[in-house]
This record gives structure tokens, C-alpha cells and sequence, in this order.
């Protein structure tokens, strides 16, 4: 197993650290360590997708779990916000519902010998995401107050980085819906 992929098992073995950091709410400033967890899970995604695109280590078991690991962290994350009161659950369904379109897609392809990887939109995504699943963790853990019902230029920021993940949330998974609609016109 190279390093990009190894970068991106660590980031699997992370969520679980995640949750727990947030679910243990005895411990002091555990928002903040869930934050920190979640910070450095994002980085090993950026490192791994350099590293491999570097040194020409791009597998098709990194084109498949890398994508899956970003979901697998940022569905903890969201499934978190919805009690903490940080995203309706609206947007949350929307959000899965979109990886689960995409996670669909792929399966379909790779039953067909074909990688579907992370194009610009889904980037774009899933950097977004994880920026504002990264501002709101640390603005829970200073305004523990913050909600999407909040008043204040906090909670203005928390939403507007919420919107423009969901907008690209939803542009990504529409153009991986037309990019292959080839594809789904021969599943059966």
C-alpha cells in the first residue's frame, strides 16, 4: 500500500477519534478537539491527493476510497450538526443524498471496469464542505450558542458557507449525473 493510500486509511481510522471527541462532552473544549481531529483528517485528503498526483502513485483503490472516506467523515460531521442545532436537516438529506448518488454511480462503473474519479466540481465540493464543517466546529466550540437560528455575523458566516456547500453539493451532483448519463441509461 503506498502512502497516498495509507494517508487516506489514516483519515477512515480518524472518524471514529472524531466522534468520540464530540459525543464526550465530560471533556473539556471537546468541540475543540473534534475540530482539531477533523482538521487533520482534511489535510491527509489534500496530501494524499498531491502526493499521489506527484509521484504518479494514483491507484484505482485511491480513486475509490479516497471519495469514500471524504463521505464516511463528512456524514459524521453532518449527522453531529443536525442535534447541535449547526444544520437543518433538510440540507443535510440533501447533501447525503448526492453522495449517495455518487457513491451509486461508481459502484455501477466499477461493476463495468470503469473508476469514476473526483472531478473540479466535486473538488470544489468537498473542499467547501470541509471548510465549513471546520468553521463550525470551531465556532460551536467559541459561541456554543450557534445555531442556524442565531443571530450575529457568526452565525451569518456559518450560513453562508452552508449555502454555497449545498450549491455546489448539488451543481457537482447534477454534473456527475450528466457526465454519466451513459452509464445510467445502461444499468439494468
Amino acid at each position: 500500500m503506498n502512502l497516498p493510500n495509507k494517508l487516506t486509511m489514516l483519515r477512515i481510522l480518524m472518524i471514529p477519534v472524531f466522534m468520540v471527541f464530540v459525543e464526550l462532552e465530560q471533556l473539556p473544549n471537546h468541540i475543540l478537539w473534534a475540530f482539531v481531529v477533523f482538521v487533520l483528517a482534511s489535510l491527509t485528503d489534500m496530501l494524499d491527493g498531491k502526493i499521489a498526483r506527484k509521484y504518479n502513485l494514483i491507484t484505482d483503490f485511491g480513486k475509490f476510497m479516497d471519495p469514500l472516506a471524504d463521505k464516511i467523515l463528512v456524514t459524521a460531521a453532518m449527522v453531529y450538526f443536525i442535534p447541535m442545532g449547526l444544520a437543518p436537516a433538510w440540507v443535510v438529506i440533501l447533501i447525503l443524498a448526492r453522495e449517495f448518488l455518487v457513491t451509486s454511480l461508481r459502484l455501477i462503473a466499477a461493476g463495468k471496469g470503469t473508476v469514476i474519479a473526483a472531478d473540479k466540481w466535486g473538488k470544489y465540493k468537498t473542499a467547501t464542505t470541509m471548510i465549513w464543517i471546520c468553521y463550525a466546529l470551531l465556532a460551536q466550540h467559541l459561541y456554543p450558542s450557534l445555531s442556524v437560528d442565531a443571530g450575529g455575523i457568526v452565525a451569518m458566516i456559518h450560513i453562508a458557507l452552508m449555502a454555497l456547500s449545498l450549491a455546489l453539493t448539488l451543481i457537482s451532483g447534477a454534473n456527475y449525473l450528466w457526465k454519466n448519463r451513459a452509464l445510467i441509461a445502461q444499468a439494468k
